[in-house]
């Protein structure tokens, strides 16, 4: 196994992925700046949160079913369904006739790149060294500054001279060349030697029923029948509550400390500041009357400064200072957005909402990253792709229920129970109360790194102090990872 990202062996290899991260960056840089172009083209601003939420319950099925599937078969079926998936995904939004449409397309770009992120995770587990791995995991990181960068201000510049279509449907090529790219090395890799006895299937059961409770908890929030909405909250909660007692580590739901724990405060942060986000863009435009380009600005000032965290935390998370990390980091974006919430008052800038995500960004990379570190660091040989899978839940159910609430909210304007500036705020306000959550069961989670705890691995000591070892920084493309519990006993929650 090679040491470097960039030696012979590994160049087109690493080279395809961050190619294919890149082009996966500027969708999701790309879609929350269009949105409200897209939403005033076709109507459906109650539909607004499923947008996002649409995206990330698939997400679910696609990272669980993928990462069994490239334990027992090798990575590539699930790596090229994943490819095929997203683009028809694109295809599908850029010729939607209407809401519903897109978000369908959504929902199919969701399946395909949890395929593609869990694939992503298992070849950097088993292609790179621990001394590459964490700089692998680096570039991934750093493959999101361009998109970052460009990707919000080139999507409004799309919208504004062809039209928003254009932004789904110009990443189709680019994906496929990509793909295809990083598919011809990933082909050599083969089905995992200490698979042992795989339950994909149960596991991708589960995650099926996951993503269907989920939908039915948020759609109860915006049912207008009472009644309906007891009902899909309380179907929908058991659901939820039974899949996540085998797909999660036990103990989470009760904040026990260690790995249950940290999967919590990953969906806190997760859930506050995706929850802020998707609606930051629909602030700018619809409340204060600015472009695309100001509201993708805000979005791009984030992305940055979330690298710029992940660098900083992967050179003080070798002191052991990671609860310091994860409680800074979700206080910062606590601050993040009470000031994206005061851009909603007129007598502020709206250049303020760039400081706001600037600030939740630099958190965000801070809090995630070490959150991160703390659980990928354990995952055991020949289970990477379960670990990838189980790595990425807690994450994107969390966006999937932070966009999922600030869409009910924003469905409320739509009817007219509430002014758009209002519901916004009160969106704020729920995802603010989620950082502090975060924030306080910090306390919980381990103080140090695998090197103080006897029965955690993969710690790499470095030769230079401040080096990049073992703490990898992860991007908003990034997923946690951890070893997780394959069967949930009866109080696992």
């Amino acid at each position: 196994m090679s040491r470097s990202t960039w030696s012979p062996d590994r160049r087109v290899l690493t080279t395809g992925i961050v190619g294919l991260i890149t082009a996966v960056a500027f969708e999701g840089m790309a879609v929350p700046t269009v949105l409200p172009a897209t939403v005033d083209d076709l109507g459906g601003l109650a539909l607004y949160g499923w947008a996002f939420s649409a995206f990330w319950l698939t997400n679910i099925v696609g990272i669980t079913i993928a990462g069994a599937d490239a334990d027992r078969h090798g990575p590539l079926r699930a790596f090229a369904a994943g490819i095929v998936l997203f683009c028809v995904g694109l295809i599908g939004s850029a010729t939607a006739a209407g809401m519903p449409m897109v978000i369908v397309g959504r929902a199919v770009q969701g399946l395909g790149a949890g395929a593609i992120g869990s694939v992503i995770y298992v070849v950097i587990a088993r292609s790179y060294d621990q001394r590459a791995m964490p700089r692998m995991l680096a570039l991934n990181s750093s493959a999101w500054v361009v998109p970052g960068l460009v990707g919000p201000a080139l999507a409004a510049w799309v919208v504004h001279v062809l039209d928003w279509r254009w932004v789904f449907g110009g990443l189709v090529p680019v994906v496929l060349i990509t793909g295809l790219a990083v598919g011809v090395p990933i082909a050599r890799l083969g089905p995992a030697k200490a698979a042992g006895e795989s339950r994909g299937g149960r596991r991708g059961l589960l995650a099926a029923t996951l993503a269907i409770g989920s939908t039915m908890v948020l759609a109860s929030l915006s049912a207008a029948n009472v009644a309906l909405a007891a009902v899909l909250l309380g179907a929908g909660g058991w659901l939820v509550v039974a899949s996540l007692r085998v797909l999660l580590p036990s103990g989470t739901l009760r904040l026990r400390r260690g790995s249950p724990s940290v999967v919590a405060a990953i969906a806190l942060v997760a859930f506050g500041f995706f929850g802020t986000e998707a609606f930051v863009p629909l602030a700018i435009t619809s409340v204060r009357g600015s472009p695309l380009t100001v509201g993708g600005l805000a979005l791009s000032a984030a992305a940055v400064t979330w690298t710029t965290g992940s660098w900083i935390q992967a050179r003080l998370a070798p002191r052991g200072l990671r609860r310091e990390l994860v409680s800074g980091g979700a206080l910062l974006i606590a601050t993040g957005i009470v000031l994206s919430a005061l851009t909603l008052l007129p007598v502020l800038p709206v250049a303020t909402a760039g400081v706001a995500w600037a600030v939740a960004g630099l958190g965000m990379g801070l809090a995630y990253s070490t959150l991160t570190l703390l659980v990928l660091e354990t995952a055991e040989p020949g289970r990477e792709g379960a670990a990838s899978a189980g790595l990425q839940l807690a994450f994107t159910l969390g966006t999937a229920f932070g966009s999922g609430a600030g869409g009910a909210l924003v469905a409320l304007a739509d009817g007219g129970a509430l002014p758009l500036a209002g519901a916004i705020a009160v969106t704020d306000a729920l995802m603010l109360a989620a950082m502090l959550g975060a924030a306080a069961i910090t306390r919980r989670i381990p103080e140090r790194g695998p090197g103080a705890h006897p029965g955690e691995r993969r710690g790499v000591e470095s030769s230079e102090p401040g080096s990049l070892h073992p703490e990898p920084p992860a991007s908003p493309a990034g997923q946690l990872a951890g070893s997780f519990s394959e069967e949930g006993g009866p109080d696992g929650m």
